[in-house]
């Protein structure tokens, strides 16, 4: 059975009244026929149908055991973070989002969990950082912004070798195109703002397991943290899933056309996607990904914020704004925006610069959305052709 046909085929029936969609059970409580006795659901923090559903779907779409849908995606990291112990140590990828930068920086160092930094595309400087502090491997791939590639089996090696957890975050590739857990990752989690509801319309996280045990734990986590997500946001969520497969192939093949476009330009000085050949690890993307997903990332070959700031103000279709993931394209500036919480120089060497333009590329038609860019790019060109390097 295709992936497609599944998804839409494991969405339950309201057994009730045959309602074909998920029913959203907006409510805080359940009656019980007796002190103890119900029918699986006695308070929503604990358990709610509706969410119930969505997280049984997100764990066969990855595969796992166990999927726990949590009020926001840092939420959702926050509660794998929580699996650890002050005196731990974990070892993130260094092209992290800026917001997961900001809370293991910011907010559990100071409670003794030390968080090194470290390039994963290259798999030996994962296992170089190890010590036996080292507790949880942390990657994105693709990365936010840079869309780093990583491997994810030679670290699930590195990790199952050490005892150690490997959490991949999911966001950008969608389980449509890459399943970790089949790689060898211990836990998955996906920003469900994204690609998997696709259509900005809310603010979601989700936890996948590879292990009941794993799974049980998470669990606790969430009911004693709270940090849920409601009835309403979880059906809608739901709904997103039943076009998931059909929206990821049309964001990676309008993606890959913006791409090649952008090559094209002289203003551009790197185009980052890992469906061009050029793309470092271009190689292991074909290996562990099925599509190439839909952002799209450049900078310009004067490293100037300001020429960068007039392409994403002066473009018509793709909306200046935060996230990503959605039918409707949007751009963003990461170092004013995104990233604006990690230091310059960290930024910097992780491939940030002050000119590097997040593109996330939506559904409408691939030749309006280049037309989109070629104006923007043309107008900043006019304007700064003082630059020397500024040229046409």
């Amino acid at each position: 059975m295709q992936e497609s046909t599944r998804i839409l085929n494991n969405l339950p029936i309201d057994p009730l009244t045959g309602s074909i969609s998920v029913p959203i059970y907006q409510t805080s409580t359940f009656v019980q026929d007796a002190p103890g006795v119900h029918k699986g659901y006695d308070y929503a923090r604990s358990n709610n149908p509706t969410r119930k559903v969505l997280e049984d779907t997100i764990a066969q779409l990855e595969n796992g055991t166990n999927g726990y849908a949590f009020a926001s995606g840092l939420a959702a990291i926050d509660a794998v973070i929580k699996l650890l112990s002050s005196g731990d140590e974990v070892i993130a990828v260094d092209d992290i989002y800026g917001g997961a930068f900001r809370l293991f920086t910011h907010v559990y160092q100071k409670f003794g969990i030390n968080i090194k930094y470290v390039d994963t595309t290259n798999a030996q400087n994962v296992a170089d950082a190890v010590t036996d502090k080292t507790k949880l491997i942390w990657i994105e791939s693709p990365t936010n912004p840079t869309l780093k590639i990583s491997d994810i089996t030679a670290i699930a090696q590195i990790a199952k070798a050490n005892d150690i957890l490997l959490c991949v975050d999911n966001t950008f590739a969608s389980p449509i195109a890459q399943k970790p857990l089949d790689l060898g990752a211990d836990i998955v989690v996906h920003s469900a703002t994204k690609y998997i509801s696709g259509h900005s319309d809310l603010i979601a996280g989700l936890v996948v397991t590879a292990t009941e045990e794993l799974g049980a734990k998470i669990k606790f986590i969430q009911n004693a943290s709270g940090a849920i997500l409601g009835p309403f946001d979880s059906w809608l969520v739901i709904r997103g899933i039943e076009t998931l497969t059909l929206r990821i192939k049309q964001h990676a093949e309008n993606a890959q056309k913006v791409a090649e476009y952008l090559l094209t330009e002289k203003l551009i000085k790197n185009v980052y996607y890992p469906g061009l050949p050029t793309h470092h690890n271009h190689e292991i993307a074909k290996k562990q990904q099925k599509y190439f997903g839909g952002v799209v990332t450049f900078d310009l070959v004067i490293d100037d914020k300001e020429i960068a700031s007039q392409i994403v103000s002066n473009t018509k279709l793709f909306k200046l704004a935060e996230s990503l993931g959605g039918v409707k394209s949007l751009c963003c500036l990461p170092c004013e925006m995104t990233h604006k919480s990690i230091p310059a120089e960290k930024r910097y060497s992780a491939g940030v610069t002050d000119s590097l333009i997040r593109l996330s590329v939506g559904l409408e038609d691939a030749d309006d959305l280049i037309a989109d860019l070629q104006q923007a790019i043309a107008a900043a060109v006019t304007a700064n052709a003082d630059k020397s390097s500024v040229t046409v």
